[in-house]
């Protein structure tokens, strides 16, 4: 292609042409989104323009739509118009009947009630089909009243129960004869469906059939009903209508089928039987609905099954019986894939689980028991006697629904199916030595096995358990639950206590090995805590008192702050000697606790204390922690030697304090001269002097008030000469209140002998002087304020 203009001259051109086509298509675009909500009411619109009369709205502006459209206010008025004539209708037949003649009646209703059967005929040639279906349904009731009027007239002698049988037939057929007729209309034919529901109950009724009979009738109605739904066709009212009577009738009969199985299982299982292949049936044929119909027919099958196996076995074998029909149906499903869909599979299998899920909820108590029963204890420790939990009346089966499920599980290549079977094998180990009441010792050593298995397995000593983070701390928590019902469990006797907490040491201290992350972190806080089990075992066995004992597991911290040093200087264990030391810290503070029943006891435990943590601030990494508590431990051993010994002068308890706190903020001011007076001697002056402060108020005596104000005279004196503010604030604050104390008396004497107008005088006029002043005085409140900021 060719062309005169230069390329830069064309391209503009060709820009521009463009931009105008862009321009012209979105006011098309615009302009048949207009016209396209003018069409969508499908009413008459005048054009828009000044010829036209009024203008359409443009778009962008929504015009007001009505509160009512013309066919909703024409339904709501023909429905209002049916009901009044139905009503009228019942009022004629069950009030004003009896006033007419024989032959009167049965004129008014058959000209009543053919007259709204074949007015719709002539209404849906005329097009009105709304007024068509009321006139329609007032027919429909029309025929219920004349059934009821032939029943008073002529049978009057007829079972009420075996004539409405009758009548409905002849409800549901006629009616679905007219609706087939004038297939234009939608009541009648689902109107048939509702008539036809109770024809069945109604003939075992009239025949005297008992309930299971019933349930039969039910069965088949449902059964019934789901043909209508499967061959309905396009009719979807017709569909809902037979598929809610369906569900109805046959959920009545698979519940009475359950209900009749827990006592008479032989006749339960035929219908259980029936109902479970028409559930299957439905599930191969309808799919929106396969899975809810499969997982119905599995527990169908399962309660027949289980009741029949019930029935030959004793009771205590009744709920395990249902665990086995319930794992044989979920490997049936999950094995066989011939002519059975995807859903109708999933859907046994869920029934199958969740009727194994309740039977191991019923076998919970054992396992529950054989947890937590060793926690509650009624002997004495090391009495020598073992109370083992009994669960009264429970069945001494229990533990086989956790082997099933266990077992079947197991068989699921599923992640999640793992762990479930890791929790069942748990779950019955637990519940083994209570079930069948093992010996005291034979129930520890199942239990140390319990525990060991599941740490192996959290730690990742198993090679063949599943690498997941999920599998490894279920089995690291079952491990340790049985760990600490274990432990309870051995305090019953001296040899088992000692036994059982050595094999916990052994199995935590190969947890800490063995594992990674934050397995390896609590194994090796555990293992601390058994060895101190050990130490505090081992002082009671030695009969010594609460506190000794106390003093002796010191020793674990002590043992502790060197081997977290050690572990510190390996490369990734520094994590688990900070776990180590923690722990034995706080099996320290508890030591401490246990030494305070004797005070001169708690005061060398105290020291010792102060003693481990000093020790373990010379290591660079933990000295601003270990400082303070060795501070804070040797501080408390003094003021506990004091009491000691009653000492009740405070300056024996706050000096011990204050001093080293002033040589340390001394040194602090050396090392770093920018630190503030009151982080430096702040603490050190409170502690010597507020205490003092407090005793010289209540003390009657003058030598305490004298040297507690030459002390802080002093304080205020080196404040005001080196320029820090918290001796010179401190110190004036101390001294000017220990003045006042002095001085009160006198004052108090004073004020009583002056005039009572004297003070409030006095307080006026120096309001006035302060007042007169107020500006100077502002003035030098800034200059002191000043001068205090300048101080450190």
């Amino acid at each position: 292609m060719e062309s005169s203009l230069p390329p830069a001259e064309e391209l503009v051109l060709v820009d521009r042409e463009l931009a105008r086509l862009d321009a012209h298509r979105a006011q098309l675009l615009l302009r048949r989104d207009w016209l396209l909500r003018v069409l969508r009411p499908q009413t008459p619109m005048t054009p828009p323009g000044p010829a036209g009369g009024p203008a359409a709205p443009w778009p962008g502006t929504v015009p007001p739509r009505p509160e009512a459209t013309p066919h909703s206010t024409q339904n709501v008025l023909l429905t209002l118009g049916g009901v009044l004539l139905t009503v009228a209708a019942l009022v004629f037949t069950l009030v004003s009947w009896g006033s007419m003649g024989i032959g009167g009646r049965a004129a008014v209703l058959a000209v009543v009630t053919s007259a709204a059967l074949l007015a719709p005929v002539a209404l849906l040639r005329r097009g009105l089909t709304a007024t068509a279906e009321s006139v329609a349904a007032l027919g429909l009731v029309l025929t219920v009243l004349d059934a009821y009027a032939v029943r008073r007239v002529a049978l009057p002698e007829t079972g009420v129960a075996a004539y409405a049988s009758g009548a409905a037939v002849v409800l549901a057929v006629g009616w679905t004869a007219y609706g087939s007729a004038l297939g234009t209309l939608r009541i009648p034919l689902p109107a048939a469906v509702v008539a036809a529901q109770p024809v069945l109950l109604l003939a075992v009724a009239a025949l005297d059939g008992g309930f299971v009979v019933h349930a039969w009738a039910a069965l088949v109605t449902a059964v019934l009903d789901l043909v209508v739904v499967l061959r309905a066709g396009p009719r979807r009212a017709v569909r809902v209508t037979a598929g809610i009577g369906a569900g109805a009738l046959g959920g009545w009969a698979l519940l009475t089928g359950l209900v009749l199985s827990s006592y008479a299982p032989g006749r339960a299982a035929p219908l259980l039987l029936a109902g479970a292949l028409v559930l299957l049936y439905l599930a191969t044929r309808h799919a929106p609905t396969a899975l809810a119909a499969a997982t119905a027919a599995g527990v169908a099958v399962l309660a027949a099954g289980g009741g029949l196996l019930r029935q030959g076995v004793p009771d205590v074998w009744a709920v395990p019986g249902y665990a086995l029909c319930a794992v044989v149906l979920a490997a049936v499903a999950l094995r066989v894939r011939v002519g059975a869909g995807r859903a109708v599979r999933h859907g046994l299998a869920f029934a199958g689980a969740g009727v194994l899920a309740l039977a191991a909820l019923w076998a919970l108590p054992p396992v529950a028991a054989g947890l937590l029963g060793p926690l509650v204890r009624t002997d004495g420790i090391w009495s020598g006697t073992h109370t083992a939990p009994v669960l009264t009346g429970f069945p001494a089966t229990a533990p086989v629904v956790p082997l099933l499920a266990a077992v079947a599980l197991a068989a699921v290549p599923r992640f999640w199916a793992r762990c479930a079977s890791l929790g069942c094998g748990w779950a019955l180990l637990t519940a083994l030595p209570v079930s069948l009441e093992l010996p005291y010792a034979a129930s520890v050593t199942l239990r140390l096995a319990t525990a060991a298995a599941g740490l192996a397995l959290g730690a990742g000593v198993v090679r063949a358990a599943p690498r997941s983070p999920v599998f490894a701390w279920s089995a690291y928590g079952c491990g340790l639950a049985s760990a600490v019902s274990v432990v309870a469990l051995g305090l019953d006797a001296r040899g088992a206590t000692f036994a059982v907490l050595g094999v916990l040491t052994v199995l935590f201290g190969g947890v800490a090995v063995w594992s990674t992350g934050a397995r390896r972190l609590v194994g090796a806080g555990a293992a601390v805590v058994a060895v101190a089990g050990l130490v505090g075992a081992g002082a009671a066995a030695g009969h010594a008192g609460v506190a000794v004992s106390g003093l002796v597991l010191l020793v674990v911290p002590a043992g502790t702050a060197g081997l977290g040093a050690w572990l510190g200087w390996r490369p990734g264990l520094a994590s688990v000697g900070l776990v180590v030391e923690a722990t034995g810290a706080g099996v320290g503070m508890c030591g401490i606790g246990a030494a305070a029943a004797r005070p001169e006891l708690l005061t060398l435990g105290l020291a010792v204390g102060g003693t481990i943590a000093a020790s373990t601030a010379l290591r660079p990494e933990r000295r601003p922690l270990a400082s303070w508590a060795a501070t804070v431990l040797f501080v408390l051993a003094a003021w506990v030697r004091l009491a000691v010994w009653e000492v009740t002068t405070p300056e024996a308890y706050a000096l011990p304090v204050a001093v080293p706190a002033l040589v340390v903020g001394l040194l602090r001011r050396r090392s770093d001269p920018e630190a503030s007076s009151w982080v430096a001697y702040g603490p050190g002056l409170a502690a010597g002097l507020v205490p003092s402060l407090c005793a010289a108020w209540v003390d009657p005596s003058w030598v305490r008030p004298l040297l507690l104000g030459l002390a802080a005279l002093v304080v205020t004196l080196l404040g005001a000469r080196s320029g820090l503010r918290a001796p010179l604030l401190l110190g004036g604050v101390v001294l000017a209140l220990t003045g006042l104390h002095e001085l009160a008396p006198y004052v108090v004497r004073v004020v009583g002998a002056l005039p009572r107008w004297l003070p409030p005088a006095f307080a006026g006029a120096l309001l006035l002087a302060v007042g007169a002043t107020y500006e100077q005085r502002l003035r030098d409140a800034r200059r002191l304020r000043d001068r205090l900021r300048a101080m450190r």
